[in-house]
């Protein structure tokens, strides 16, 4: 029998809210797993991906991981793992580095025995390269009784999925036991062409909306060929408190207030959402209030949409939406740029994900449309057909074809990730930065238009 850990999604070196607190919670919940590992002598662990939240971490993120990968390794515990969208570079990964000092093993094509079980990897591979995927395995080793793939990505059949997984499983020329993925941070278990499928989740809430406690899989290989799959939560990881307010009519910040103070929120995140009716809450004043009674970070999330039913004067104003075509228009931006312009736009993309899908998507045009980032001067204006048209009714077909588009770049951005910093505001003043970031990570090594292999996305996957 064959036990152990499948874990991943620890986005070691995220300082969450700016928190500094927040980015120590994430290499502890790591460490926590790790310990876990030891005092349970599991044969070993396998990380799926997304170690680190950046492909760059910091110093201390790797003097701390490095520190947890060696006190597995005095416990001669494997840690075996493949590399996941956030922390992908284009040569050599960080991965390699630990591999490199005995710490760790990057799973491939070939496969690493443990026990009875031959683990084998395959990294994150963006949407436009899937294609060209041969999900060519080398066979299993005669001492082994097991197999079992290890990836990072949407899978199917699981939320936000974008990637076939019965089709995986038919084309590998591996017949796999068990897939143990990362990416989604939701952990869930089915089973698909007699393969059991299973995310372990992440270790730390990435976003407010992973309301659930947070863990890992403990997954058992038998010698009867059955897996067994079973979920642990890791204790101590910092308590979110999540205040839901259903506002009646005519109450107010007051009833908001009254319902913040019947928690304890010593050292607690705390996310308040108010729904319903009622009169319009200060976000600050609630906020204030938290902070006040010991919570390490307050949000306010309102997802009402209020009429002011204090204005009286009525303003008529230009068609802002025109001006902005006109503009748009005469800019003569390039085709990367003009879908910019449609992820900014887009309705179905909160603004706290803009940051995130505008990122993606720049990477995913660097590798795949080195012309996309070329300005367009001699395109007249009149044939420019950007989305705020679309958007306006002014194109039928190019509206359909717009909404087919957002739909797809909805999907890849809610999952990981589905859904890192979903409950920060305001993204969308950052997203010229983040397109001209992008295209500066591109050139580190010497080309605008060779991105890294796997970029730093979602959780696009990312903002999930």
């Amino acid at each position: 029998m064959t036990r152990v850990i499948h874990t991943g999604d620890t986005h070691i070196g995220y300082q969450q809210y700016n928190a500094p607190e927040r980015r120590r919670d994430f290499l502890e919940a790591f460490d926590s797993v790790a310990t876990d590992a030891i005092e349970d002598e599991v044969d070993a662990v396998i990380h799926a991906g997304d170690l680190f939240h950046d492909r760059r971490p910091g110093l201390v993120d790797l003097q701390g991981t490095v520190e947890v990968l060696r006190r597995l390794a005095d416990a001669e515990v494997p840690f075996l793992a493949v590399v996941g969208n956030h922390e992908g570079k284009r040569d050599a990964q960080w991965l390699d580095l630990f591999a490199d000092l005995g710490l760790a093993t990057r799973l491939g094509p070939d496969p690493v025995v443990v026990d009875d079980v031959a683990f084998y990897g395959l990294d994150f591979v963006p949407r436009s390269r899937r294609e060209d995927l041969a999900y060519d395995f080398d066979p299993i080793p005669g001492d082994a009784d097991h197999a079992a793939l290890v990836s990072h990505g949407l899978f199917e059949p699981f939320a936000h999925a974008d990637w076939d997984t019965e089709s995986v499983l038919e084309e590998a020329s591996v017949d796999f036991d068990a897939m143990l993925l990362g990416d989604n941070h939701a952990a869930d278990t089915a089973e698909v062409a007699d393969t059991w499928v299973t995310y372990c989740g992440s270790t730390e809430r990435a976003s407010a909306s992973e309301r659930e406690d947070r863990g890992y899989n403990l997954v058992t290989f038998d010698s009867d060929s059955d897996v067994a799959i079973s979920r642990r939560s890791i204790p101590g990881t910092r308590e979110f408190v999540f205040v839901d307010v259903d506002l009646a009519d005519e109450e107010g910040v007051d009833r908001v207030q009254e319902r913040v103070r019947e928690y304890d929120l010593e050292d607690a995140v705390v996310i308040v959402t108010v729904e319903g009716e009622g009169r319009p809450v200060a976000p600050a004043a609630v906020e204030e209030l938290a902070l006040e009674r010991g919570a390490l970070v307050a949000r306010v999330n309102d997802r009402r949409e209020l009429a002011d039913e204090d204005a009286e004067i009525s303003v008529s104003f230009a068609d802002p939406d025109a001006a902005v075509r006109e503009r748009v228009r005469e800019l003569g931006l390039s085709d990367a740029a003009l879908e910019i312009d449609q992820t900014v736009r887009d309705d179905d993309v909160a603004d706290a994900n803009v940051r995130e899908s505008t990122k993606r998507r720049v990477e995913e045009l660097l590798e795949s449309d080195e012309s996309a980032f070329a300005p367009a001067p001699e395109r007249d204006p009149e044939d420019v057909q950007t989305v705020a048209d679309a958007l306006s009714g002014g194109d039928d077909a190019t509206a359909e074809a717009l909404e087919g588009d957002k739909a797809a770049e909805a999907l890849e951005d809610s999952g990981s990730a589905a859904a890192l910093e979903a409950d920060e505001s305001d993204e969308t003043a950052d997203v010229a930065e983040v397109a001209a970031e992008t295209e500066a990570e591109g050139t580190d090594e010497g080309s605008a238009t060779e991105p890294d292999d796997q970029a730093d996305t979602t959780s696009l996957g990312d903002f999930a």
